[in-house]
């Protein structure tokens, strides 16, 4: 579980007075696992969605992506 109030306690304080550079680091580390957190979760949400268009539902599926970022099979990426 990611630490909110230590979150926003940071924020403020960096706000008002400024950080050390050992709170900087807890702060990015923080941040980075509420970031991580957030993202699995629109994830896992992702995975169980379904269209239903009438009588039919249909499961959706991840896009696969090549290493640059763009899904294969894309028509308009020059092969």
């Amino acid at each position: 579980m990611v630490d909110i109030e230590r979150i926003n306690f940071l924020a403020k304080k960096q706000r008002e007075e400024g950080l050390t550079e050992e709170e900087k680091a807890e702060q990015a580390k923080l941040r980075r696992a509420y970031i991580d957190s957030v993202v699995g979760n629109l994830k896992s949400q992702l995975d169980n969605t379904y269209v239903v268009e009438g009588d039919k539902k249909t499961k959706l599926e991840r896009v696969k992506k090549d290493t640059d970022g763009e899904p294969t099979g894309n028509p308009n990426k020059p092969n």
